[in-house]
């Protein structure tokens, strides 16, 4: 048994469509490889690993001895969300998508905004984050009107400047407008508050203040399991808010993917039994929604970088999982996040017989590992991968 399970979600970066990408519009998505061909970097850590056996990528070779077990897990849940997979990382399967909204909101939810908070509201309609407050935020400032806009993705966003609409004022409007859209005439999955700073348009720029405002998961998850059962479970980075604070028993805030790469590194230095869960989200927020290929491939190598701190924190009886929640191909059409299976790569403290393993129809395959290595019961649709990796 592993004393500590330290899993690290890099947030979107998938390894190709699955079998049902023509179901979401995704046929031919590939965010590793697009990513790859379009700004070449070298991984050569992430290759010690074993991520060029998964699939074949540019300048990502398969070494003959990885060091680490290699494969690739599909999503069964329906939908290509950031909750969904974490979700389904943890053990559940979201048969029913949440909604989301190409034409903006509905008058009615508006009208419910609006009465709540006091403040009018522009925007409403899909759009990229950095694009609308270039687009409404010099009204913002003159207005105060909230900037409500929304993506593929099931959110609903609020910008606003900090120095119009102080930050607690905006976490309590977005804390009404969670409460408002659980009903199931407006439900979303999350409720994002979207802060900025800047002068102009040409200076404006968000901040890190970003909260996320999530649905309590509708079903007990591995978190709960191990919480339960007298295990630390230590969210790092967004986990805490996209699990709403259930089965969470420490939750440590970050800013960006270096400052999440610290904080693992400060609680791997920690005396505890059980899991650390850490999300990396810049490659997501930062680089797929936003297009950008050249800044997606060096996150990737930034990560690939610090990777060694991370191996030389790991204690013989800890176990590293590294996987991603869905794809964003940078390269591909629209904003949209894309139906992809997620590389696995598995490395204990100690020396192993590395090499590939099974591939894994579901993401909670992890859930059932983590459940099988602490043993506690917990039912889940996942297998466990325990007895081939150890």
């Amino acid at each position: 048994m592993f004393k500590r399970i330290h899993l690290i979600v890099l947030d979107s970066v998938g390894i190709g469509a699955q079998h049902d990408a023509a179901d979401f519009g995704d046929t031919g998505a590939h965010t590793l490889k697009h990513t790859l061909e379009h700004h070449p970097v070298a991984l050569p850590n992430l290759e010690r690993f074993g991520l060029g056996c998964i699939d074949a990528l540019p300048g990502v070779g398969c070494p003959d001895q990885p060091e680490a077990f290699y494969s690739k897990m599909s999503e069964i849940s329906q939908g290509k969300d950031t909750m969904t997979g974490h979700w389904e990382i943890a053990g559940l399967n979201i048969k029913k998508p949440f909604k989301v909204y190409p034409d903006g909101f509905p008058e009615a939810l508006l009208d419910r905004i609006r009465e709540a908070t006091g403040r009018n509201i522009v925007g409403n309609k899909p759009a990229s984050g950095t694009e609308i407050i270039k687009e409404y935020g010099e009204h913002q400032m003159k207005t105060g009107d909230l900037i409500v806009y929304t993506s593929n993705d099931p959110v609903l966003q609020i910008a606003a400047h900090e120095d119009i609409i102080p930050l607690d004022e905006l976490y309590t409007i977005c804390e009404k407008v969670r409460a408002m859209t659980t009903d199931p005439d407006f439900l979303v999955g999350r409720v994002i508050a979207r802060p900025y700073v800047g002068e102009s348009k040409e200076t404006f720029e968000r901040t890190e203040n970003r909260h996320d405002y999530a649905l309590e998961p509708f079903g007990t998850t591995v978190l709960n399991a191990l919480q339960d059962n007298g295990n630390d479970v230590i969210a790092i980075g967004k986990i805490d808010d996209i699990f709403t604070g259930s089965g969470v028993t420490d939750a440590v805030r970050t800013k960006n993917n270096s400052d999440g790469v610290d904080k693992l590194l400060q609680v791997m230095d920690r005396e505890f039994t059980g899991l650390s869960f850490l999300n990396l989200v810049d490659f997501d927020a930062l680089y797929g929604h936003r297009r950008n290929p050249e800044g997606y491939s060096d996150a990737l190598k930034a990560f690939d970088d610090r990777l060694p701190e991370i191996e030389s924190k790991l204690a013989e009886d800890d176990l590293l999982i590294i996987t991603a929640d869905h794809g964003n191909d940078p390269t591909f059409e629209g904003t949209d996040h894309t139906r992809e299976s997620v590389p696995l790569l598995i490395r204990s403290g100690g020396s192993s017989n590395y090499g590939p393993l099974r591939d894994s129809d579901t993401f909670s395959d992890i859930a059932a590992t983590i459940a099988d290595n602490f043993k506690i019961e917990y039912d889940t649709h996942g297998e466990s991968l325990l007895r081939d990796i150890t």
